[in-house]
């Protein structure tokens, strides 16, 4: 591939996945907290392709709507295989003229480095009409083969079609190609469908080019995950074990303390510092960013949040998007935070709900404390000035704003501002009957007895 050669991508998406059994469709279920289909976009984005097509069938508006304007959507109804599905992208490529990379979306994790060796292979001095990457498993089990010398194909042929002897062969087709554009549909339209299943097989464009006397190459992966697919529930928790295996590593070697690692679950996007301390059975939700010398204890779930240096947070919090927590702020056992900002130094160490706030920095929040943010119809924000001291089991009733050095008194529900250090107290008087508990025993006593 030279510098100027575009590129376009064709992804193939029409499946039903009736494995999966789920209304939802198979492109679209997460790994990581993003959908595989999206796995595999921002994979090929990184090549800058000049055009994307996706080419769905079941489920197409459910594509329709998670892509917008990010690909071209084509529809192949009926289903009648690969070559078939690939053909619908005719028209969204009309005056196209490049390289195709064919992928799939139910295989998500092609390495852009991958996709760009079958670019470069494409464009070496014996000009391939089609690159085909192949991967060689432990167990080829059910996979169509790729008879090759070296890394020129001789045959291309479906496992149920196969001989014995190309049964024996380890390199499997993994489905991946990349095609000129100027060969591409006019091989297509010479595939037949006089196979086992009476489909249009796309490897067939590679065996049609080499009957016309054409080189085709093979591109061999060293990392067979890299082209796992993904068609029922049990193959999606395999790929999620596989990425979080490879993102814990990652973190850890990037210097990051994880006590357990086998129970921290990242979302494709997290960000984490370094001498970040993160112990057992801690989840990250998408867009997480966490700066260095961060704790965060055990049993957190932190999701659109975050955490400047030095935070510590949990055991047992919960961070929600919006979440920002500033320099040395401290969020402690089942403390929720949503759309809050907590500045410099601030602290509400238990038992607290802080919703669409702004805390102060060094500000302290007791025990118990919410703030009543939602009427029913919208959302109000609380204010907290810096170095004022929440009482335990507040509620600041929003819109409301607590002045700087203020104090609000234990049990107090606060519905009007409170100035620069004053004392607020919400409560009813106290009343005090001396002697009555003991009446009431002494009573209630003779009536059981």
């Amino acid at each position: 591939m030279t510098d100027t050669t575009p590129v376009a991508t064709i992804v193939l998406a029409a499946g039903k996945g009736t494995r999966m059994k789920s209304d939802l469709h198979k492109v679209l279920h997460p790994i990581a907290g993003r959908p595989m289909l999206m796995h595999l976009l921002a994979s090929a984005e990184a090549l800058a392709p000049a055009r994307q097509v996706v080419v769905a069938g079941h489920g197409r508006e459910q594509l329709e709507k998670a892509l917008g304007t990010r690909a071209t959507i084509a529809v192949q109804d009926p289903q009648h295989g690969t070559a078939h599905a690939v053909q619908q992208a005719e028209a969204a490529l009309a005056g196209f003229a490049g390289d195709v990379l064919i992928l799939y979306g139910d295989v998500p994790f092609v390495r852009t480095a991958t996709m760009q060796a079958m670019l470069n292979r494409l464009h070496e001095a014996d000009s391939p009409a089609a690159v085909v990457l192949a991967f060689a498993p432990e167990n080829p089990l059910q996979y169509g083969r790729v008879i090759a010398e070296g890394d020129r194909i001789v045959k291309m042929v479906e496992h149920k079609d196969a001989t014995a002897d190309e049964r024996a062969c380890n390199i499997c087709n993994s489905g991946l190609m990349a095609v000129r554009s100027a060969d591409l549909f006019g091989l297509l339209a010479r595939v037949g469908n006089d196979n086992a299943s009476g489909e249009y097989y796309l490897p067939d464009v590679v065996n049609i080019a080499i009957a016309d006397g054409r080189t085709c190459a093979v591109v061999v992966t060293d990392d067979a995950d890299e082209v796992a697919g993904i068609n029922s529930r049990a193959e999606l928790a395999e790929a999620e074990h596989r990425w979080q295996q490879r993102r814990r590593a990652q973190a850890m070697a990037d210097g990051a303390s994880l006590i357990a690692p086998e129970t921290v679950w990242f979302a494709w996007d997290t960000q984490i510092g370094r001498d970040v301390t993160i112990e057992p059975n801690v989840v990250f939700g998408p867009g997480v960013t966490v700066a260095n010398n961060v704790v965060i204890h055990a049993f957190s779930h932190l999701e659109g949040a975050t955490l400047a240096e030095g935070v510590q947070i949990g055991p047992y919090a919960r961070l929600r998007p919006g979440a920002v927590l500033e320099e040395n702020a401290k969020v402690g056992n089942f403390v929720e935070i949503k759309n809050a900002v907590l500045h410099k130094g601030a602290k509400a160490n238990h038992l607290t709900y802080l919703g669409d706030a702004d805390v102060g920095a060094g500000a302290n929040i007791g025990a118990g404390t919410i703030t009543c943010n939602y009427d029913g119809y919208f959302k109000h924000k609380t204010i907290i000035g810096e170095r004022a001291f929440i009482g335990s089991n507040s509620a600041l009733i929003a819109p409301v704003k607590i002045g700087a050095d203020a104090i609000v008194a234990a049990g107090s529900a606060v519905s009007r501002d409170v100035g620069d250090g004053e004392l607020r107290m919400v409560r009813a008087e106290q009343l005090v009957k001396p002697g009555w508990a003991d009446r009431f025993h002494d009573a209630m006593k003779k009536k059981k007895g």
